[in-house]
């Protein structure tokens, strides 16, 4: 029987969707055990409830545990999923109302920016203690994590703790490759990709069928329609060569020629202060799915294409080979990366394990984006590792849209702001 735990359970979403996967192999029926964990008794009582459901609906006879200890729920483990949010909403709160009131805009504020440096100020800890507990409670277990910021939390855990089995599993790349699959009248399957970069900036570097490149099809699908080439991602495409992995939404906090220009904003659409209308409709699901518990409603996911956890987990365990983007400790896997720094690659994935495919060099114009946004990844990973408030500065000084809004004061009475703010979410040495 194999033990996937999932920690942060309440985040019912993920879980269901995650889960769903799981329970309709019909090859690993009676062979599961689902361990989930949260802090918090009443939304762990929702997880436990819907998964219930799930299993009953999918008649996979898994085995479901629940614990508030999670020393507890990891013994023993084979895969851990995560997905935590530390501080919730208001913490997420502050690092939005805050740095608005300085005239810095967010859209999503959760990899980097002042919003992401914030949230790996609180979140960076609680996986360097998660991957103490794994090291010693079930060394062999893969630690797939869906939490951001993913490439400061890969960072902060390998280098921290040993515990080197962690993959960090997101969406975006997958779903971009749909997308431009949907855009040129494809099959996904149909095409040959690859992409490559660090979480929320990677890039589509072959994009090809019929072993001829497809980016022409798409050229010419963008000069034909104005409001499809009216996107961030389309602006970097254009003037970096390869699109983009991740949404405009993202996309345009990374750097600093959109969110500081009002009429960039405008141009192109950028939805500011996104994340916070995200959140609520977060809370909306939440809800949602309690309404559909207590009306015995049908809550298993049959989709086409399975969550990343999923199918990582799914190919180890039936042996059944797959390609599943993960984040992993770069060690040359892209070449003009540095090698401590975590970085968003394919792998193979089987009954032996998750195997990171090496993809050589980025072009290099793709590469220096990636040296910028990982100036502050490592930046944040120091404050916390090593307990200096001044690399909270340095990260935040270096970040492209905050250097591009505000003068260094400010920056640095915008952090100090913060730190008091959140208070006790943060390691002790940086509120010093």
């Amino acid at each position: 029987m194999s033990r996937i735990v999932f920690i942060g359970a309440g985040n019912v979403d993920l879980t269901r969707r995650v889960v769903s996967d799981l329970l309709l192999e019909s090859g690993l029926h009676g062979e599961l055990e689902i361990v989930l964990h949260d802090t918090d008794p009443a939304v762990l009582a929702t997880a436990e409830a819907l998964v219930r459901s799930l299993d009953a609906e999918a008649g996979s006879a898994a085995t479901i545990i629940v614990s508030l200890d999670r020393r507890r729920a990891l013994d023993g483990a084979d895969f851990v999923v995560s997905h935590v949010d530390v501080g919730g909403f208001e913490a997420t709160l502050r690092d939005f109302e805050i740095p608005h009131r300085y005239g810095l805009r967010q859209t999503i504020g959760d990899t980097i920016g002042i919003g992401g440096i914030f949230r790996g100020l609180r979140t960076i800890p609680f996986f360097v203690e998660l991957g103490r507990e794994l090291a010693e409670l079930c060394p062999q277990a893969w630690l797939l994590n869906c939490s951001d910021p993913m490439a400061m939390t890969g960072w902060a855990v390998q280098e921290a703790t040993g515990f080197d089995r962690f993959a960090g599993v997101c969406h975006a790349v997958c779903d971009t490759h749909t997308y431009l699959a949907d855009l040129v009248g494809r099959g996904v399957d149909e095409i040959s990709f690859l992409s490559a970069g660090v979480n929320h900036q990677s890039f589509v570097l072959r994009f090809e069928a019929e072993g001829r490149p497809l980016y022409p099809e798409l050229d010419a699908l963008l000069a034909a329609d104005a409001e499809l080439a009216r996107h961030v991602r389309v602006e970097m495409y254009r003037r970096f060569g390869y699109f983009p992995t991740q949404s405009s939404e993202h996309a345009a906090e990374y750097v600093p020629w959109f969110l500081p220009h009002a009429e960039e904003t405008t141009r192109l659409g950028v939805p500011v202060e996104e994340y916070l209308r995200r959140v609520g409709q977060s809370m909306h699901q939440y809800e949602e799915t309690r309404r559909a518990l207590s009306a015995g409603r049908s809550l298993l996911v049959r989709w086409q294409h399975q969550e990343p956890a999923a199918a990582a987990i799914l190919a180890v365990l039936t042996g059944q080979e797959k390609e599943v983007y993960v984040n992993v400790r770069n060690g040359g896997l892209i070449g003009n990366l540095p090698a401590d720094c975590c970085v968003e690659v394919p792998a193979l994935v089987d009954a032996t394990g998750i195997h990171p495919r090496p993809v050589g060099e980025l072009p290099t114009q793709l590469a220096a984006l990636n040296r910028t946004f990982l100036n502050v990844v490592e930046l944040t990973v120091r404050a916390v590792l090593d307990g200096d408030r001044r690399h909270v500065h340095h990260a935040a000084m270096l970040d492209p849209n905050t250097a591009a809004t505000l003068p260094l004061p400010a920056i640095e009475a915008l952090c100090d702001e913060l730190i008091e703010a959140h208070g006790g979410l943060l390691p002790e040495a940086i509120r010093r």
